[in-house]
């Protein structure tokens, strides 16, 4: 039994973990594995740990630091992809891993799916929307075109608007596919934006993102995120020209607007020179027939007012000589109304009444009704005295009469009727006739009169107030306490003189 153990090879644990990694690397080398990513880390060293799995088994992968910048796309959760690499086993833990150099998208079916999930996610933040989409500049002065430097799509560009329209050209080199083609397309668009107008590099008036044709796989740039929010987000309007007519890509739906290639996205942004020139001609044209028309309207309008026009000469002649005729006629005129206006003047002052005759008149006639009234006042108060006696003897009989059975109340109350109070009250009532007689002799115009006052009358009778009533040369009409005198007004408004006519 000894024997048979020592028949059995021993091995020590590095042997065989060195044997096993030696077994693996050998059999397998470099292979090519498919499945889906899980597990994706990335550590602060740079690596990148992962795990590919697919319905029936899984395998643990890294990408060294080393490798990640020509990897190829970026490790996410959920995406099938082919993993390039070789098989070796890490001995400190008894595992296997794929050492992994370069990832592929697994066919076009992931590459589409991711980029559908990709465009409806971009579609509902809006970047799609085309109420975003800015008009193109008509002629621009300087065009941007974000490429690579070597190629036909250069050239095609820079051959098509040198034959249309000649216009600066500043190109902006870029790769167009692999690894970081995507952060510097994104930073070309970003940094064409960002330059300053007047700046010592020309800012572009138009911006041009352009690609060559190829497979999905090499126009992938073009449709990661970051590329699509830079075009979304350019501050200068933009084209895009990514493939051929048949290629799409998510930067055409962010895109102010998309051309078929290269050439026609050169054709979007310059007009072609001889069209613009013969469209200018024919407007030229246009608009020079269409002054000529207007003019030669103008000028038969303008001659058929001329001949409807009068003879303006003979009209001014006759207006001329009219008013000469009136100049003469209404200096013989003038004298010849105011001679008239003088005798029409004297004829009225004499149809005038006196009216300080007038006035003597009328005091005269009060006051005679004054003395009739002062004379009359006695006879009417006897009068009204002996009518009261009368009266009280009638009541008194009547009294005497209805109350004989109470002769000792009648003898009381008859004395109450005596003339006594009836002559007090008609003493008071003269005592207050001539109160008011002397006050309305004091209030009279011939008692102010008689204090050194006048009244002062116009031509036909009525009171002047106001010395700006009266104008100059007008006849007026004084009347002093004894009398009235006419005078004619002199001087102006503010001072005011009668002379006696």
């Amino acid at each position: 039994m000894d024997e048979l153990r020592t028949n059995i090879p021993e091995y020590s644990v590095s042997e065989i973990s060195g044997a096993v990694k030696r077994t693996l690397e050998g059999a397998f080398g470099r292979v090519r594995v498919r499945g889906e990513l899980t597990e994706v880390k990335r550590y602060p060293s740079g690596h990148i740990y992962f795990s590919l799995k697919d319905e029936g088994g899984k395998i643990s992968g890294v990408v060294w630091k080393s490798a990640v910048a020509r990897l190829g796309m970026q490790p996410e959760n959920g995406v099938e992809v082919i993993a390039q690499g070789k098989v070796s086993a890490y001995g400190d833990r008894s595992s296997y891993q794929l050492v992994v150099e370069r990832l592929e998208y697994a066919g076009a079916g992931a590459l589409l799916a991711r980029i559908e999930a990709l465009r409806v996610r971009l579609g509902e933040e809006g970047l799609f929307n085309p109420a975003r989409k800015r008009a193109l500049p008509v002629l621009p002065l300087v065009i941007g075109v974000v490429t690579s430097p070597q190629g036909a799509v250069i050239q095609d560009i820079r051959t098509t608007i040198l034959r249309r329209f000649p216009r600066h050209v500043l190109v902006w080199p870029v790769p167009v596919q692999g690894e970081g083609a995507a952060e510097k397309i994104a930073a070309a668009i970003e940094g064409f934006s960002r330059l300053k107008p007047g700046g010592p590099v020309p800012r572009p008036d138009v911006v041009i993102v352009a690609r060559g044709g190829g497979s999905l796989e090499d126009l992938m740039a073009f449709n990661e995120e970051i590329v699509v929010r830079a075009a979304a987000f350019s501050a200068i309007p933009l084209i895009s020209a990514v493939g051929h007519e048949t290629d799409t890509t998510l930067i055409d739906f962010a895109s102010d607007r998309r051309a078929p290639t290269p050439t026609a996205a050169a054709e979007l942004a310059v007009p072609m020179r001889s069209e613009l020139l013969s469209d200018l001609l024919q407007k030229s044209a246009r608009l020079a027939g269409s002054l000529g028309r207007i003019t030669q309207e103008k000028r038969l309008r303008l001659q058929r007012a001329e001949r409807g026009l009068p003879d303006l000469p003979a009209l001014a002649g006759v207006a001329r000589q009219r008013l000469e005729d009136r100049a003469a006629r209404l200096t013989l005129a003038m004298p010849n109304l105011l001679v008239s206006r003088k005798s029409a003047l004297a004829r009225a002052e004499r149809g005038l009444p006196d009216l300080a005759g007038l006035i003597a008149q009328s005091r005269r006639a009060l006051g005679e009704r004054f003395v009739r009234l002062r004379l009359a006042l006695p006879n009417l108060v006897t009068g009204r005295r002996g009518q009261l006696a009368l009266s009280s003897e009638r009541l008194r009989s009547s009294l005497r009469h209805a109350l004989s059975g109470r002769a000792s109340l009648a003898a009381r109350t008859l004395p109450r009727f005596t003339a006594a109070p009836v002559q007090a009250r008609l003493r008071e009532s003269v005592a207050r006739l001539e109160g008011l007689a002397a006050r309305l002799e004091s209030v009279s115009h011939k008692s102010v009169q008689a204090r050194g006052y006048a009244l002062v009358f116009d031509n036909a009778g009525h009171p002047l107030t106001l010395a700006a009533n009266v104008k100059p040369g007008a006849v007026l009409m004084i009347s002093f306490a004894d009398g009235e005198v006419r005078a004619t007004a002199s001087g102006s408004a503010g001072r005011q003189a009668a002379l006696p006519l």
